[in-house]
């Protein structure tokens, strides 16, 4: 999705920072229970659930992410169109 908006890549983007390396790879991580997750969030990045998934769909639109965890990308692309479909 190549400028796929604001978050998307442009010729000479910044890398991905330090926060949305460590929301991918808690994503990759995956949690069993939604609890679990929640505390994880709290604890490792320091911002409450709502701020974790508004930057976690962020991530998911840009092309620096996808080029990061292609893996957990498509993952939670898939995921969330099958969300969107259900409604």
């Amino acid at each position: 999705m190549a400028g796929a908006g604001p978050a998307g890549d442009k010729a000479g983007a910044r890398p991905l920072s330090d926060r949305d390396l460590a929301v991918l790879a808690l994503e990759r991580a995956g949690a069993a229970d939604p609890g679990v997750k929640e505390r994880a969030i709290r604890e490792r990045l320091g911002m409450s659930p709502t701020r974790y998934y508004q930057l976690l769909n962020a991530l998911l639109d840009d092309d620096r992410a996808e080029r990061h965890d292609p893996v957990t990308v498509h993952r939670l692309r898939r995921v969330r169109q099958a969300r969107r479909a259900a409604r």
